[in-house]
C-alpha cells in the first residue's frame, strides 16, 4: 500500500501528525485509524465471501484480482488450450529481420531461389541501352 514512500517521507508525516494532533493524542488517533482500517478489511472480505456464495460451486476458482483487465488478458495468453506457445515458439523475430535485412541489402542475388518463386522488390529494373527502345505499348498511351 505505502511501497512508494521513502523514508524522508515517512519521518516528514511523523513530524506533521505530532504537531497536527499532539504527543497525547497520537496514540489514540493511530488506535481509530487501525481500527478503522480493520473494519474496512473486514467488510470487503466478508462482501467477497457472500459473493463467492451467491455465484455458486461453478465459480469456485473465481478470484477477484482476475477482474483487473492486465491479470484476466495475461492468464488467458498464458492458457495452453489456445495454443498460443506454439504460436509464439513458432515465431523467432530475429530471423524473419535478418531474411528481410538480407532480401534488401543484397541486390546482386536473385530472390526466386531462396523465396520459392517469388518477384525479387529489391532489383533495380534494368533501363535500356541507347540503342535499344522500349516496347511501344498503344493502349498505355
Amino acid at each position: 500500500m505505502f511501497n512508494d514512500i521513502g523514508p524522508l517521507e515517512l519521518i516528514t508525516l511523523v513530524v506533521l501528525a505530532v504537531l497536527v494532533f499532539g504527543p497525547d493524542k497520537l496514540p489514540k488517533v493511530i488506535q481509530d485509524v487501525m481500527r478503522t482500517v480493520r473494519k474496512i478489511r473486514e467488510f470487503s472480505e466478508s462482501a467477497k465471501q457472500d459473493i463467492r456464495s451467491e455465484l455458486g460451486p461453478e465459480f469456485k476458482d473465481f478470484e477477484f484480482e482476475d477482474l483487473n483487465p492486465k491479470t484476466f488478458i495475461r492468464k488467458q495468453l498464458d492458457n495452453d488450450e489456445l495454443g498460443l506457445k506454439e504460436i509464439r515458439n513458432g515465431f523467432d523475430l530475429k530471423k524473419e529481420m535478418a531474411e528481410v535485412t538480407d532480401a534488401v541489402h543484397s541486390s546482386d542475388t536473385p530472390a526466386q531461389s531462396s523465396s520459392g518463386g517469388r518477384i525479387d522488390m529489391t532489383k533495380k529494373p534494368e533501363e535500356p541501352g541507347d540503342d535499344n527502345r522500349p516496347p511501344f505499348d498503344a493502349d498505355a498511351t
